[in-house]
């Protein structure tokens, strides 16, 4: 079994409760608007980490992390992108993906909203963990924490990190 801390939407600033509620992860993923490579710099020296690049992240963070991120882990396979859509309004570079074979899990971010669910067209299951940075509209911080058990997606709680600060 794999356990993953999901998160996107950092914008820049490290929650700090990453060490608290990541603690006995065994990776991290970051989907994107990253920010700043401090933010992944802190991630990578935690634990393994995996990432893509995001609508605001400059030179530095693309030519280190892919728009697309697909990999196989125990038995899921595994898309992540930032920009995605969602459960049929998928974004144009997405659905591309999705055409040349769904994932069992298709992770985004970009819309700053939580949710999860399962997209019966492509059978696969949709994660957004919603931005764990301060900057945008949201109003709470939030990220996912779940398990991977050979092909099975297993153990899901969404990880609230308290009100996006005042700017």
């Amino acid at each position: 079994m794999t356990t993953i801390g999901l998160l996107s939407d950092t914008h820049g600033d490290f929650p700090e409760q990453v060490y608290t509620y990541f603690a006995n992860v065994d990776e991290i993923w970051h989907a994107g608007d990253i920010g700043s490579l401090e933010v992944t710099d802190r991630l990578k020296a935690f634990k393994p980490l995996r990432g893509v690049y995001g609508n605001i992240d400059g030179t530095e963070i693309r030519q280190e992390f892919p728009e697309f991120n697909r990999f196989r882990i125990e038995g899921v396979d595994v898309l992540i992108t930032h920009i995605g859509g969602k459960p049929g309004r998928y974004s144009k570079p997405a659905f591309d993906a999705l055409s040349e074979g769904a994932p069992k899990l298709f992770i985004c971010g970009h819309s700053h909203i939580l949710l999860v669910q399962h997209d019966k067209r492509y059978n696969m299951l949709w994660m957004n963990p919603g931005a764990c940075g301060n900057k945008g509209f949201h109003k709470m911080r939030t990220m996912l924490r779940f398990a991977i058990d050979g092909d099975r997606i297993v153990n899901l709680e969404a990880i609230e990190l308290g009100k996006r600060a005042e700017l």
